[in-house]
């Protein structure tokens, strides 16, 4: 059995690139943040689901896919929705699941695989009362005016993976205004708040609703365990999210690690400033869509190393989609006499650069390698002389049918490979077919080409020039849009029309 490259990741929790080693191989266990779903998702939001994406399919490769556990929380509970729900008159849970909804749907577009569990804050009230009830009996945490904050102070590692110290974090608020008077050190941080506009739960410490962090803790302890592999998430939550994390999730399960690896990407930029809301930069997932394939979006996305800032454009997406129409152009050309068989446990010679910390840029440049080799092959005749352009074999094949058999198994294996990574990269997904047809029916549209001729024809006997001018610009613009997707109308002898690629 061919051994499997090694996956190395860059762990924010020790500034290193490490060999993964899950604690279980049987089980490897991964947490992502998820979104809190109050309105739509942002491309930023795309990117940290992406990025994880791509780590859970390399996680499925190595492992096997019943063996890798892969936890994305829903957080339907919080005080933007609470107040949404209060302006709108209407339940919270109206609010969360619309946008949930279009979240996962979203992300389908987008090509990530559904995790293996979706945990939503509102269904683990319970967990968070335990472990918070747990804290507060060990005295990490405290109660204050209806309130309970989890005592930093009593955490000796608290900043151990952001960098932070506690006595750089002891001049100001970080969890909410209002709140320093109740806490004892200014960087304590909520873990339950009395409740807003009558939602709550009740508790042994009060009816309220749970502070942001403590949900994440709770969620992944329910769905993945006390100590997990990897936790994932944008660079933006390593603190204070992340931190707090770490330390109540530490002190409650009796442990002095919560994840062993941290996976963080970087920001996207818009131009050269961050995105973000007080900018009024904030591109949203669900308004890209309407304009470009979810797998043009993905390939911009992994375009840049995780850990690298993105520069978002519009020039990076028409890249991006130009990039996408060759190799399709070049799959569809490809002799059906060619048949590439899946990848399982191909003999490497090298680390492939995806299993190197999810090097997905260096990785893609290897598409356009492979295509090269393949197309190389491809535009040379199959032949004992241009076999030997391509061959170490010193006996060569004694006829041309033997060459040419070598050389086909050959593509067909380079094919292997490159179907091996797409799929890793979550590209390539679609048959060329569909593809170019860019979710026209053109079928459809052709059908309606020449219904609206005829209908144009009749308008012209009727001497009504009005409408003969619509329906043949109708006409016009159904030949010009099939035209810009690389589609020729064609008309037959019997008035009914066909296309073909140009």
């Amino acid at each position: 059995m061919t051994e499997q490259p090694q996956l190395t990741l860059y762990n924010s929790l020790t500034r290193e690139k490490e060999i993964f080693t899950p604690q279980d191989p049987t089980r490897v266990t991964m947490y992502n943040c998820g979104p809190t779903v109050y309105s739509y998702a942002h491309i930023g939001n795309a990117r940290a689901a992406v990025v994880a994406d791509v780590l859970f399919r390399v996680l499925r490769h190595i492992y096997g896919e019943d063996h890798v556990i892969y936890a994305r929380n829903i957080t339907d509970v919080d005080d933007k929705i609470i107040k949404a729900a209060t302006e709108q008159g209407v339940e919270i849970s109206e609010i969360t699941e619309k946008f949930a909804k279009i979240y996962q749907d979203d992300l389908a577009a987008l090509g990530c695989l559904p995790p293996t569990h979706e945990p939503k804050a509102t269904e683990h009230i319970g967990d968070m009362i335990t472990m918070i009830s747990k804290l507060i009996k060990d005295g990490f945490a405290y109660e204050s005016d209806g309130h309970v904050f989890f005592d930093v102070s009593k955490y000796d590692d608290y900043g151990k993976l952001s960098g932070n110290t506690l006595d750089a974090l002891r001049g100001g608020d970080r969890v909410g205004e209002g709140e320093v008077a109740r806490k004892k050190n200014s960087a304590d941080f909520v873990l339950w708040k009395p409740e807003l506009d009558g939602v709550g739960w009740d508790a042994p410490f009060g009816r309220g609703r749970p502070g942001w962090h403590i949900e994440c803790s709770a969620m992944a302890k329910a769905t993945l365990g006390e100590v997990i592999d990897i936790h994932c998430g944008g660079v933006d939550l390593k603190f204070p999210h992340h931190e707090n994390e770490i330390a109540q999730s530490c002190c409650a399960n009796g442990h002095d690690v919560f994840a062993k690896y941290w996976v963080h990407n970087e920001f996207l930029n818009m131009g050269s400033e961050k995105m973000s809301k007080s900018l009024g930069n904030v591109t949203l997932i669900h308004d890209l869509l309407e304009e470009w394939d979810g797998e043009v979006i993905r390939l911009a996305l992994l375009k840049a190393h995780y850990r690298s800032e993105l520069q978002w454009s519009e020039d990076l997406l028409r890249e991006s989609k130009a990039q996408l129409d060759g190799w399709y152009r070049f799959l569809q050309n490809i002799p059906t006499e060619t048949a590439a068989k899946p990848v399982s446990n191909y003999d490497f010679k090298f680390t492939p650069a995806i299993f190197d910390d999810i090097n997905t840029p260096y990785q893609i440049s290897s598409f356009t390698v492979l295509q090269s080799q393949i197309k190389h092959l491809l535009e040379n005749e199959l032949s004992p002389q241009n076999y030997m352009r391509f061959s170490t074999i010193e006996s060569l094949p004694k006829s041309d049918a033997e060459c040419r058999s070598i050389m086909i198994s050959q593509i067909n294996k380079d094919l292997s490979v490159l179907s091996f990574y797409c799929n890793l990269l979550g590209l390539l997904q679609k048959d060329p077919e569909e593809w170019f047809r860019g979710g026209l029916d053109y079928d459809a549209l052709v059908a309606e080409y020449d219904a609206v001729r005829v209908d144009a024809l009749k308008a012209k006997e009727a001497g009504d020039m009005a409408a003969m001018g619509a329906l043949f610009k109708r006409s016009d613009d159904i030949r010009d849009q099939v035209k810009a997707e690389g589609i020729v109308i064609e008309s037959g002898p019997d008035g009914k029309s066909t296309w073909r690629k140009a």
